[in-house]
C-alpha cells in the first residue's frame, strides 16, 4: 500500500507543477491600433525629422581604435579617411557622432 500512495502523491505533484507551469504562460496581447493608418498612439509623431542635414567628414583614420568605433564609423557610411557624407539631423546619428566626435568633423549643411 505504501507504494500506491506514494505513486499517487507523485502524480498530484506532476499534476500541480504542470498546473502551474501553464499559469504562468504568457497569454498573447492584443495590439490596439489607433487611426486607419494602423500606427499606435505613441509612435505617432515619435520620429519627427529635426530640421537639416549634417555634413559628417571623417578626419583621423579608424585604425588602432576600437572595433565599436569602426563599426560606428560603417553605420555612419565612412568607408575611408577623409570620406564625407551627408546625414539626417536625428538623435540616433548625433549619438553616432558623440561617439566617434575625436574622428570626425561635424557641420550643418545649408539647404
Amino acid at each position: 500500500m505504501p507504494r500506491k500512495k506514494a505513486a499517487e502523491a507523485a502524480g498530484a505533484a506532476q499534476k500541480s507543477r504542470k498546473a502551474a507551469k501553464a499559469a504562468k504562460v504568457p497569454k498573447a496581447r492584443a495590439r490596439s491600433r489607433a487611426g486607419a493608418g494602423g500606427e499606435s498612439e505613441r509612435q505617432e509623431g515619435h520620429l519627427e525629422p529635426l530640421v537639416g542635414k549634417l555634413r559628417v567628414k571623417q578626419v583621423r583614420s579608424g585604425i588602432g581604435h576600437a572595433y565599436t568605433y569602426r563599426r560606428t564609423l560603417a553605420a555612419l557610411g565612412l568607408r575611408h579617411h577623409q570620406a564625407e557624407v551627408l546625414v539626417a539631423d536625428t538623435p540616433s546619428v548625433r549619438g553616432m557622432l558623440f561617439k566617434v566626435a575625436h574622428l570626425v568633423r561635424v557641420r550643418p549643411e545649408e539647404a
